[in-house]
């Protein structure tokens, strides 16, 4: 009898762990914010908002700038935005699915602006003195999804200007156009808005795989970059991997979720 029970209670212990392992298995998610703290981030301080914030750059430091706070029972980040800052990742990372969900607080000091910055590379502040060369994913409040190519980076995305602003806009089947500082400029404008009303969650989704880079934002995309690279002598070198940044840039931003997958390829149903 007891060597049934024995029995039984080693199946029963396996089935557990079998199952266990098939769970984890099936759950590619890697989540970069912890839930808990920001013992997996890299932080820095770099330039301030302008003359009329440098005393709070001054005054500023991590721990009061990148916090965890509670809100409805669930730990988030807090970006207090007072200064210009980099939230950065450890890890590089390619050909992945990243997802972030965040929202505006009432705080402002300059302006409502912050960025998920992709393909992240070398030193903090080199970029404006503060960041890392990268690609950005805007988060600015009416901006949300926009291309900023920092540094020398520099991609090419279907898009058409527009003769009264001057500004080049995402256009789906459009013909290609080399951005960055040596071509049509750094900036490139979403296709369309898709951004919640302030106070309300925004989910942005990354998708980067190979050189090519998709904006989307609450389940629109409003963006495609391709070919993204590094300019440097008159060439451009392919860029496809890099660290993670997340910027303090002028406003009180929250942050619940940061979590990345790898992906063998991009979905259709976002082209």
């Amino acid at each position: 009898m007891k060597n049934l029970t024995y029995i039984f209670t080693a199946l029963l212990l396996t089935s557990v762990l079998s199952m266990s392992c098939q769970q984890q298995q099936a759950d590619p998610w890697q989540q970069l914010y912890n839930g808990e703290n920001l013992e997996n981030w890299d932080m820095f301080l770099g330039s301030s908002l302008g003359a009329e914030w440098d005393s709070l750059a001054q005054a500023a430091t991590n721990e009061k700038v990148f916090t965890i706070v509670e809100e409805n029972g669930e730990k988030i980040i807090r970006i207090s935005g007072e200064i210009n800052g980099a939230l950065a990742t450890r890890e590089s990372f390619e050909n992945y699915h990243l997802q972030l969900v965040f929202k505006w607080g009432e705080t402002v000091y300059s302006r409502r602006n912050s960025g998920l910055l992709y393909h992240s590379f070398g030193p903090f502040g080199a970029a404006f003195g503060t960041w890392m060369a990268n690609i950005e994913c805007q988060l600015m409040h009416d901006n949300l999804g926009d291309t900023y190519l920092m540094n020398n980076t520099t991609c090419e995305t279907p898009a058409v200007v527009n003769q009264e602003n001057g500004q080049f806009y995402y256009t789906p089947g459009a013909e290609k156009v080399l951005f960055g500082d040596h071509a049509n400029g750094r900036s490139i404008k979403k296709s369309s808005d898709a951004e919640k009303p302030l106070g309300e969650w925004n989910t942005v989704d990354l998708y980067c795989f190979g050189r090519t880079a998709v904006h989307v934002v609450n389940g629109v995309t409003v963006m495609v970059n391709e070919n993204t690279g590094t300019y440097t002598d008159g060439a451009i070198a392919p860029l496809t991997s890099g660290k993670i940044q997340i910027q303090s840039e002028g406003g009180e931003l929250f942050v619940k979720k940061v979590a990345v997958r790898p992906i063998t390829e991009l979905p259709k149903e976002i082209l």
